[in-house]
């Protein structure tokens, strides 16, 4: 066992004003198992970069051990390789056999290893990439979002992989996953960063219990400032009254006095002034005393949502649904039936290639885009073929959605956005200052509102696409794989806000939480692929 120790840790990428990171300390073992969360664009990747030994920095890292890093970079030219043959440039000291030891413990065959690695899923390729991360020996491995894009199968499969393993660090926004596989906390607070004992759940505990504390503490002390403040007030008039009977008074209305009267006013007056300051100087004490009382307090505001209320109970329809491309040998899937009705939040399971964006691809082109035309409540036969080249068949059963149905629509994809956030309100018809207020309630800071999207951390970027759903009224939002990347305080936010207001909702999402707690429905599916 060796120790990670950081200290005063700051940095800042080349031609920006603000630091990434500033004064970051905290000292970790080398055989913990840590879940490392933040809010997005805290810095967790470059933290894991830093270590890695890729920037330079200023403050210091001490340790005796080495790092490796997950993702290993893939470039378009490696996607004809084999993973075998990808491993000499990812970790050259590892073997083959190495490898496929670990390959059998993470649940694949030792065929993937030789397969060209453009030709495999998701899953497959990373479940790959961990094997050979864990095929070395002394190393201590930074793991950064393993299960984005990854269908529940593969999630759980790495899931088990990670906690019969030690020696990580883990980024991950997965509650399930972190509640698993981790026995210590990395968590980058608002203004601090800490690490604690326990997984998820227990570190969520007592941060809830210490934020009511602080919040409690510092109501008090609040109080406690008031009253001084009032004391310091009377102390201060008191002595300004006082202060100005010094000179000048009328001998017949004040008799006893004399012109010796004057220093012990002085006297008086002076040691008013002086309980003034003491006030004072109390009030800073107890100020500087609880600075920074309330500064890692997760504020997560409440969002809203103004769901149309579509005149039927119904919004789409499908029975034994079949799906399929036009150049395509067989259908995606058969035996498909659902219905989504008025407040139904119906959840797409299956693996990933199975058929689910496929699926919604074709409900949007029933609906015409976000307003569908008249005709789009009919009901499509399987006969009816459309264009042959790009459109996706239906050639079992039926698929009826809503005539005039308005649909809010968010992509897993976000390469397309480019610009800035104004650029991408014109583009979008999006009213810009609604779209900056609820990017604020997500946590964005306003410096990156004059930033290019291109800038943007991936979990910013989807933040981006769902603040537009959120601000965009409708009768049906459709949200595939919304969470990706996605902070945990802002799933905990969308989560609340979902309850709160009962959308109507068509989604696909693997966290499991996030399923459990705002599905109402699943898809049926018999079977899903082939």
């Amino acid at each position: 066992m060796a120790e990670i120790k950081v200290t005063d840790l700051t940095f800042a990428y080349e031609g920006t004003a603000e630091d990434v990171l500033e004064q970051v300390t905290f000292h970790v073992d080398t055989d913990w198992k840590l879940g490392f969360i933040g809010r997005n664009g805290k810095g967790k990747t470059t933290l894991l970069r830093l270590l890695m030994g890729d920037y330079e920095y200023q403050g210091s890292i001490v340790t005796s051990t080495h790092f490796d890093y997950f993702p290993y970079e893939v470039k378009a030219e490696d996607l004809t390789k084999t993973a075998d043959e990808l491993m000499e440039g990812w970790k050259p000291q590892a073997e083959s056999w190495q490898v496929l030891i670990q390959m059998n413990e993470i649940g694949m065959d030792a065929e993937f290893l030789y397969r060209p690695f453009g030709t495999l899923s998701h899953g497959e390729r990373t479940r790959i990439m961990l094997a050979v991360l864990f095929a070395g020996e002394n190393e201590f491995l930074l793991i950064d979002e393993p299960t984005n894009h990854l269908d529940a199968e593969a999630r759980e499969m790495v899931k088990r992989y990670l906690a019969s393993k030690k020696g990580f660090i883990l980024v991950s926004h997965d509650r399930d996953l972190l509640d698993a596989v981790c026995d210590h906390m990395l968590v980058m607070n608002r203004e601090t960063i800490e690490v604690q004992v326990g997984n998820f759940s227990s570190w969520w505990e007592n941060k809830e219990k210490n934020d009511k504390n602080a919040i409690a503490e510092n109501e008090k002390h609040r109080k406690e400032i008031g009253k001084l403040r009032a004391a310091a007030d009377r102390s201060s008039r008191w002595a300004e009254k006082n202060e100005n009977t010094k000179i000048g008074f009328d001998p017949v209305k004040e008799p006893e006095r004399n012109i010796s009267t004057r220093s012990y006013i002085g006297a008086k007056t002076k040691k008013m002034q002086a309980r003034v300051k003491s006030y004072e100087k109390r009030m800073e004490r107890e100020i500087e005393e609880k600075e920074g009382l309330l500064q890692d307090i997760e504020r997560v505001p409440d969002l809203r949502l103004e769901p149309m209320r579509y005149h039927k109970e119904v919004l789409i329809h499908a029975r034994d649904l079949a799906l399929q491309y036009a150049d395509a040998e067989q259908p995606l899937f058969r035996g498909v039936g659902f219905q989504v009705k008025r407040g139904d939040r119906i959840v797409i399971p299956g693996g990933n290639g199975c058929g689910k964006s496929s699926l919604i691809r074709k409900i949007l082109q029933l609906a015409g885009g976000n307003a569908g035309p008249a005709d789009a409540g009919r009901e499509i036969k399987a006969e009816e073929k459309g264009d042959m080249s790009s459109q996706l068949l239906i050639t079992e059963g039926t698929l009826e959605v809503g005539a005039g149905l308005v649909i809010s629509y968010v992509n897993q994809d976000t390469s397309h956005l480019h610009g800035t956030l104004r650029d991408h309100c014109e583009s979008e018809g999006l009213r810009e200052n609604l779209l900056l207020a609820i990017l604020r309630k997500l946590d964005f800071e306003r410096e990156q509102f004059g930033k290019k999207m291109e800038d943007f951390s991936e979990g910013q970027k989807k933040k981006v696409l769902i603040a537009g759903s959120l601000i965009t009224p409708a009768h049906l939002y459709i949200w595939d794989e919304p969470l990706n990347y996605i902070d945990v305080f802002s799933r905990m936010q969308i989560e609340k806000l979902i309850l709160e207001f009962c959308p109507t909702m068509l989604l696909v999402e693997h966290d499991v939480r996030f399923r459990e707690k705002v599905g109402t429905g699943f898809v049926k599916t018999v079977p899903f692929g082939f």
